[in-house]
């Protein structure tokens, strides 16, 4: 395969702090008319996906939080991502397309099908504008420190009040309450506080983190998850809830068994390399031309035509899992001496006739060459840039990546025109029934009920503590 150039790494200038930054036009055309073409759809929602009619407001920044809100939008939610004026840090991280474009790789991922809208919660009318957003939304994402958002003026209790139906989802490093709670953290610390770096890496070196963002990635997918029981709940209860998730927590659901070995047998795993304890022979290994093969027996029945494979068949010691557990190391001797001597095509071959679990270890070059995953159409081009396609996959009503992240601010007009219209909507209703006035501008006039609310003592309550809030 002929490599294409490496991308530039994003190290660009953070965007302007003050004001409503215009996007370029040649790059962020209204999604209007897109969204209208979608919407249009009278199959009864199928094409728009099955989460079509929920709005999601998303003011979570890096990876976890808008992790979540990118899942609703894959299938089909109406995603607000509402940024400081500086813009999410995603936006600058990693590589970014060589052709100048600001926003990175990362950021087209993870801002993809959600309408980017620029506000400063620092300010009355930010605020505002914040609040009627939340006020026709079904799900809010947020990752502040616990006590911030209070801060803001956007407290849990105030906003349940407002929109009695939302569902907060509130994802942190350590949770909502403990003595860690007010402490920063990424998803570094949550491997490490969790026992996952403990296990990860060789026998004889350190603790390994994974080379990913798998915490994130995870805690994103349970947060989703969370928010999706939420609004079910809601739709029998007419309640709304906050939805607390941590990254420890969501670390901890990939440790199987381990915290109950601890609890009832004081057993602590080692460091075992690719090796699981009640999966052997279970790794990498490398064969007589240099290539790596992976391959897992995790059950007596592809264990024992292992052995029969690489002439181990009669070994008594080897016939139980607690035998192949106790006799760890002789067994994957004997396997990775088999496959040392054999070319990876031949060991994979002959694993494959056996009908025994093996596969060779990619390169993200080979992935991209492998015609499976090229049917399974693992990857999608949108708006020229590649990347993951959604999952999972419904059979009648699939989700879609209908545009990648969006420049910053790019729909900040058109999302605030649409709450103008609809406070004007309410009211007009609101005067038609008892003459009340109507709202200003940004302040919102119902929830999402449709109640009477007014920001404007929630604004003012809130002016004295935005300074100390983190964005």
């Amino acid at each position: 395969m002929t490599a294409e150039p490496p991308p530039v790494f994003a190290t660009g200038p953070a965007s302007p702090d003050t004001g409503l930054p215009a996007a370029p036009a040649d790059r962020s055309p209204s999604l209007g008319a897109r969204r209208d073409e979608i919407a249009s759809d009278d199959s009864g929602g199928e094409a728009r996906g099955p989460l079509a009619g929920i709005r999601v407001v998303d003011m979570a920044t890096v990876i976890a939080g808008p992790g979540a809100a990118r899942l609703f939008g894959d299938f089909g939610a109406d995603v607000i991502k509402v940024e400081a004026p500086r813009g999410d840090s995603v936006r600058r991280l990693g590589w970014r397309p060589p052709d100048g474009d600001d926003d990175s790789y990362f950021w087209k991922l993870a801002g993809r099908n959600k309408r980017s809208v620029v506000l400063d919660l620092k300010t009355p009318e930010g605020l505002a504008a914040m609040l009627g957003l939340i006020d026709g939304a079904d799900v809010l994402v947020e990752n502040l420190r616990p006590g911030k958002l209070e801060a803001l003026g956007l407290a849990p209790d105030v906003l349940l009040a407002r929109n009695p139906r939302l569902v907060i989802v509130r994802v942190t490093a350590f949770g909502q309450e403990g003595p860690y709670a007010q402490r920063p953290g990424f998803a570094t610390l949550a491997e490490a506080l969790s026992g996952y770096a403990a296990i990860s890496g060789e026998a004889d070196g350190p603790p390994l983190l994974p080379p990913v963002a798998l915490t994130d990635e995870l805690t994103g997918t349970l947060a989703a998850f969370g928010a999706m029981a939420a609004l079910w709940e809601a739709r029998r209860s007419g309640k709304g809830q906050v939805v607390d998730l941590s990254l420890v927590e969501s670390v901890m659901h990939v440790m199987g068994p381990l915290p109950s070995a601890f609890a009832h047998l004081g057993y602590e795993q080692p460091r075992l390399g690719a090796g699981i304890p009640y999966s052997v022979p279970r790794g990498t290994y490398q064969c007589s031309d240099g290539e790596w093969v992976a391959l897992s027996a995790s059950s007596d029945t592809v264990a024992n035509r292992v052995l029969e494979l690489v002439g181990a068949g009669g070994d008594e010691r080897f016939r139980t899992f607690s035998g192949r557990f106790e006799n760890r190391d002789a067994l994957e001797a004997l396997v990775a001496g088999w496959i040392a001597e054999r070319p990876a095509a031949e060991v994979i071959r002959r694993f494959e006739e056996a009908d025994a679990a093996i596969a060779p270890v990619y390169t993200m070059g080979d992935l991209f060459a492998d015609e499976h995953f090229r049917q399974r159409r693992l990857f999608t081009t949108v708006d020229g840039v590649v990347m993951q396609g959604v999952s999972p996959r419904l059979s009648r009503t699939p989700g879609n990546v209908n545009f990648v992240g969006r420049p910053l601010g790019a729909d900040t007009d058109e999302v605030l025109a649409e709450l103008r219209a609809t406070q004007a909507r309410h009211t007009g209703r609101a005067a038609s029934n008892d003459g009340a006035g109507a709202a200003t501008d940004l302040d919102p006039a119902v929830d999402g009920q449709g109640s009477a609310s007014s920001s404007g003592a929630v604004a003012d309550a809130a002016a004295k503590q935005r300074e100390s809030a983190d964005e």
